[in-house]
């Protein structure tokens, strides 16, 4: 009798929301040594002003882009890695001064790593560089390419559930003769 009351017996959902939070938040974290392979999507921001008064040239628009990437995580009590990553920007277009502006751009970036985890959240910034192609076409017609490689930082977040983090992640390249390249993107990381 005393087992069957038990056993009728319901938790208020509180208490099991209460269980579960405490399950994952204390959860040991994952081991951080190891490879993982991923994607983002997001906007890409692209931002030039030449400050050239005789032709004034201000570009500030912003299309989907995309970003596949790989990386290794060392076994140490911090996460310090290496990341790999195709970027492509998408192909921002605009009105400047009544003529049609679009820009294609796309690059490979490498990053050296460092972050945190706390309990599945973690936090993470990036360092390194890009090198980077970007096609212009002004009216429809093509008006030359340029290319470079240069410096490229960033911060994120990530949410871990197993093998596989979910990440938001906010990346700044520093593409010379351009005020801003950005991009603001969330992905899928698997860890292996």
């Amino acid at each position: 009798m005393f087992s069957e009351a038990i056993v009728n017996r319901r938790l208020p959902l509180s208490a099991v929301a209460a269980i579960l939070f405490m399950f994952v938040a204390f959860s040991p974290t994952k081991s951080h040594a190891g490879g993982y392979i991923g994607a983002s999507v997001g906007q890409s921001y692209i931002e030039v002003n030449t400050g050239d008064p005789l032709i004034p040239v201000n570009f500030d628009e912003e299309d989907f882009g995309w970003k596949a990437m790989i990386g290794y995580e060392f076994d140490l009590p911090i996460n310090l890695g290496v990341e790999a990553s195709y970027v492509d920007f998408g192909a921002p277009s605009g009105d400047v001064v009544g003529t049609q502006i679009e820009v294609d751009a796309n690059g490979f970036a490498g990053f050296g790593t460092v972050g945190f985890d706390l309990g599945p959240l973690g936090v993470f910034g990036k360092l390194g560089v890009i090198s980077w192609d970007a096609d212009l076409t002004i009216d429809g017609f093509d008006a030359g390419s340029d290319d470079g490689t240069d410096t490229a930082y960033g911060v994120g977040v990530k949410f871990g559930l197993g093998s596989v983090d979910i990440r938001g992640e906010y990346e700044i390249f520093d593409i010379e003769g351009s005020e801003d390249v950005a991009m603001l993107s969330i992905g899928i990381v698997w860890s292996f």
